[in-house]
């Protein structure tokens, strides 16, 4: 089955650009892949994606089941190799968020960390909290997820 984490915590970048991965996280990868081996990427620059090393190669697996030509594909393959660097969590718990990556998505001080099911993002806490008043859930939004039955 998918991984599900889901949720947040905040947490501070040391200074060397690493973030502590929430045990509660940490716990679910480990269940399910056993390793510590991530894919620290991005799509539009502006949080980084934490994604488990295997839950990244069925987002591979998926995508080459498509025309490499189809722009939605293109544009995310080219991203995501872009900011895309593998990682690997220490036996403190913490992952590095690659400089270009890290300077690009404003990740220093104060970050939130959250569940996005097969992956986790991390953004810069005040940026987060910009976004989520800036785009909030609209009404149309919550008619679309009522027709899920959510």
């Amino acid at each position: 089955g998918t991984l599900m984490l889901d949720g947040s915590f905040t947490v501070k970048v040391d200074e060397k650009g690493r973030v502590k991965i929430p045990s509660e996280f940490r716990r679910l990868i480990h269940d399910k892949y056993n390793n510590g081996d991530f894919y620290v990427t991005s799509v539009q620059g502006d949080c980084a994606r934490l994604y488990p090393a295997r839950a990244w190669q069925d987002v591979l697996d998926k995508l080459s089941t498509q025309p490499p030509s189809k722009p939605p594909v293109r544009k995310f393959r080219r991203a995501t190799s872009y900011y895309g660097q593998r990682a690997i969590i220490d036996p403190q718990g913490r992952l590095l968020i690659h400089p270009r990556l890290r300077i690009d998505a404003g990740i220093e001080d104060d970050v939130v960390i959250l569940g996005q099911q097969n992956h986790m993002e991390v953004w810069n806490l005040k940026k987060f909290k910009e976004t989520l008043h800036s785009d909030p859930v609209s009404v149309e939004d919550e008619d679309y997820l009522a027709t899920l039955g959510i």
